[in-house]
C-alpha cells in the first residue's frame, strides 16, 4: 500500500505521522471520504472545496489543493483497483500536549483502500443523542469522529448499518456518516443545513438533480414517512427497509428507486459534477 505525506508518496510502512500531531491528540484535523471509479475520483473539486471549508472552519492553514490533487492521482495511479475509498486527513501538525497549535505546520495524508458496491437497502437506528447545531463544529467535516464511533457501534449491535440523530431541538438532522432524505406525501425531502447536519457532496447532487426540499422536520418523520434513504460518497443513493425494528415496506421505494436511477446516471455521465 502506498500513501501520501507530506508532500511524497511512500511505503505504508515507512509512512509515519507523529504521536504529537494534533489530529491524534485532540482531533484538530479535517478530513473527506471520495469515492474512486477505475482510479479516477469522483467530484473531487467538490470534496476539495468542502476540505478547505471546514479548514477554514477550524482556523488551519489553507490547504494546498495543488498538493492534494498530486496526491490523489499519485496514490490512485499506484494502487489500480476499481472501486475505492480515497481519504485526505489534513491535520493542525505537531503541537503542545494541549488545546493550542504548534508552529510546525499541518500534516497532509492521502490513502486509498478498496471498496464493495453497499447493498441496495439497509436498516438504521435512531439514537437518543443529538447533534448540536450551534457547535463550533457544526457543517464542519473534522476528525473528532468519537461521538460518531459510539453511535455506530450500537447500530451495529442492533444489526444496523448506520445511527439517525437528531439535533437539540429535536429536529431530524443526519447520520454518523451519511445524510438522510424521507418521502412524504409523495414529496422528497432533507433536513436543511441549519438543522447542523454536514453539507455532504452526494446530499448536494441528489437535491440538485432529484429536486428534493430541504425542510425542517420533526424526528418523527421517520415514523411517518413512506419511503426513507441515505446518502454518502460511498453509499450513493441507500435506500432504508428498517428503522428501529420497524419494516419500511416495498424499499426501494418508487421515489427513492428513481433518485437511485438519477444519481447513478448523471454520476456515470461526469466524474466531477
Amino acid at each position: 500500500m502506498k500513501i501520501w505525506l507530506d508532500g511524497r508518496l511512500q511505503d505504508a510502512d515507512d509512512a509515519q505521522v507523529s504521536v504529537f500531531d494534533h489530529g491524534l491528540t485532540v482531533g484538530d484535523g479535517v478530513f473527506e471520504t471520495i469515492k474512486a471509479v477505475g482510479g479516477r475520483p469522483f467530484a473531487l473539486t467538490r470534496h476539495l472545496e468542502r476540505l478547505a471549508r471546514s479548514a477554514a472552519g477550524l482556523g488551519l492553514p489553507a490547504p494546498d489543493l495543488d498538493e492534494v490533487r498530486r496526491g490523489c492521482q499519485a496514490v490512485l495511479a499506484a494502487q489500480p483497483m476499481p472501486l475505492g475509498r480515497l481519504r485526505l486527513t489534513y491535520t493542525g501538525g505537531i503541537s503542545p500536549l494541549g488545546s493550542e497549535r504548534g508552529e510546525h505546520g499541518p500534516t497532509l495524508v492521502v490513502a486509498l483502500v478498496e471498496a464493495t458496491r453497499r447493498p441496495d437497502t439497509t436498516a438504521v437506528i435512531t439514537v437518543p443523542w443529538v447533534r448540536n447545531e450551534r457547535s463550533a463544529l457544526a457543517g464542519l467535516k473534522t476528525t473528532s469522529y468519537a461521538e460518531n464511533v459510539v453511535a455506530l457501534a450500537r447500530a451495529h449491535r442492533g444489526g444496523a448499518s448506520e445511527a439517525l440523530f437528531g439535533n437539540t431541538r429535536g429536529r431530524l438532522c443526519e447520520g454518523t456518516g451519511s445524510n438522510v432524505f424521507v418521502v412524504l406525501d409523495g414529496q422528497l425531502h432533507t433536513p436543511p443545513l441549519a438543522s447542523g447536519c454536514l453539507a455532504g457532496i452526494t446530499r448536494a447532487l441528489v437535491v440538485e438533480w432529484a429536486g428534493a426540499h430541504e425542510t425542517d422536520l420533526p424526528l418523527e418523520a421517520l415514523d411517518a414517512a413512506e419511503e426513507v434513504f441515505v446518502t454518502s460518497s460511498i453509499r450513493d443513493v441507500q435506500a432504508v427497509h428498517r428503522i428501529d425494528g420497524r419494516d419500511v415496506p416495498g424499499a426501494p421505494g418508487p421515489v427513492t428507486a428513481k433518485a437511485m436511477r438519477i444519481f447513478d446516471e448523471r454520476a456515470g455521465a461526469d466524474l466531477d459534477p
